[in-house]
């Protein structure tokens, strides 16, 4: 975990996220619905968005915390349209009542300077550690990011880990990935153990997180904690890659590429390395387009080249609900 900025990377990801559910209206719908439920109010979203705001201007918390949601990632029909500005302003009221939820969306929006804040990480750092303490896994994450950064805390690996447990235990595939991570290094006070580390990954992968499948895919293509397997590799390689993880996309290429665990297949291989290099991904000093022009393109003609760019642009990626 040497020299990556845990807290940066929790932060993106969760930013990250509402841009890939927005382009579609159903998970965004069934998001909504739960944040309804939350607040109480269990009927379908058209037919309730007024009474949202009702029991929010009422004072009610929950409604407050779920209006302010809505306002964050705006609604299907941009019913409301998207107004950081006004989902701060209701986050604020939620979390000034100590509701867990909007605390950490709070603590999230100061990190991010979103919503008319300006980026304060102490900001951040004080609503993140509300929520964190009753319990909210997401804010545990987050809190054990400040803790492995030393950002606004001092740097102690030990408490970082210890929140990431908290978090992970309670199904938190983003804090399982980073507890497996400690695992497979022997960071933060516990040994290095593979076998450790890939049963976190596994618990997050089979949520359908992204990463969590990735490296379930990387922990059976070197043998650690589990016999080799490329076939496994591939398989689970496929999953991240399919909902859009560009390092999947550039290892299942590369896959396709060797012919190890799948049938060897150049257009495919090109294919999914050319999918990555869109997402500007370098697997180290080089681009994945150089990998891609280096190896898969000179094996091609130009009628299978053309045919690896039709597949790219067509391309879609298949997102899941715990990404």
């Amino acid at each position: 975990m040497k020299n990556i900025s845990f807290t940066l990377v929790i932060f993106a990801m969760l930013l990250a996220y509402p841009v890939l559910a927005a382009d579609n209206d159903n998970v965004h719908k069934e998001a909504v619905f739960g944040c309804q439920n939350a607040a109480g109010l269990g009927i379908a979203f058209e037919a309730t968005l007024s009474d949202v705001r009702k029991n929010a201007e009422q004072g009610n918390a929950a409604a407050e915390s779920c209006l302010g949601w809505i306002y964050y990632y705006g609604a299907p029909n941009n019913l409301p349209k998207k107004d950081t500005t006004e989902a701060v302003k209701w986050y604020r009221k939620a979390a000034e009542q100590g509701f867990a939820e909007a605390q950490e969306s709070l603590g999230v929006a100061y990190y991010a300077g979103e919503g008319g804040l300006p980026k304060d990480s102490v900001q951040a750092l004080k609503w993140v550690r509300k929520a964190a303490e009753q319990g909210n896994p997401m804010a545990e994450a987050e809190l054990a990011s400040f803790y492995h950064d030393g950002e606004g805390v001092p740097k102690d690996d030990v408490e970082a880990i210890k929140w990431f447990r908290k978090a992970a235990e309670q199904g938190n595939p983003m804090a399982q990935v980073f507890l497996g991570i400690a695992y497979h290094n022997g960071d933060g006070g516990v040994h290095q153990d593979y076998a450790e580390a890939l049963k976190w990954y596994r618990k997050a992968a089979e949520q359908g997180y992204a990463m969590g499948e990735f490296r379930v895919g990387i922990e059976y293509g070197l043998g650690e904690g589990v016999p080799r397997d490329y076939v496994e590799e591939a398989k689970w390689m496929a999953k991240a890659a399919e909902q859009g993880f560009a390092m999947a996309q550039f290892g299942l290429g590369a896959l396709y590429e060797n012919g190890e665990g799948v049938p060897k297949d150049n257009v495919l291989a090109y294919m999914w390395l050319n999918l990555a290099s869109a997402q500007g991904y370098k697997p180290d000093d080089q681009s994945a387009s150089y990998y891609r022009d280096s190896f898969a393109a000179k094996q091609m003609t130009p009628e299978q080249i053309a045919e690896a760019q039709r597949l790219s642009r067509e391309w879609k990626p298949q997102h899941s609900s715990s990404n």
